[in-house]
């Protein structure tokens, strides 16, 4: 398994199951140093509030989730959602 492979997991069935069009869903994971990975989530325009959720709710467990799951595999890990 690669590096931040955990991480994009978590992520990518999180946001599958939240939005109405799963299969628009582009999630890539990139890798800004030895030990900091960055998930970028792409939606389609309609399904973005949903992926953020009311005040930010939503994506800010989507980012605790991703934090936990990047903490299994010894990496800080951020979450950026890109319309």
């Amino acid at each position: 398994m690669s590096r931040g492979a955990i991480v994009e997991t978590v992520v990518s069935y999180v946001i599958s199951q939240i939005v109405d069009h799963p299969d628009e869903v582009d999630i890539t994971l990139v890798e800004e140093g030895p030990e900091d990975v960055v998930v970028e989530v792409r939606t389609v325009k309609s399904d973005m509030g949903r992926v953020i959720g009311r005040r930010g709710r939503v994506a800010r467990a989507v980012r605790t989730l991703a934090k936990a799951a990047g903490d299994e595999e010894g990496l800080h890990t951020g979450v950026e959602f890109i319309d």
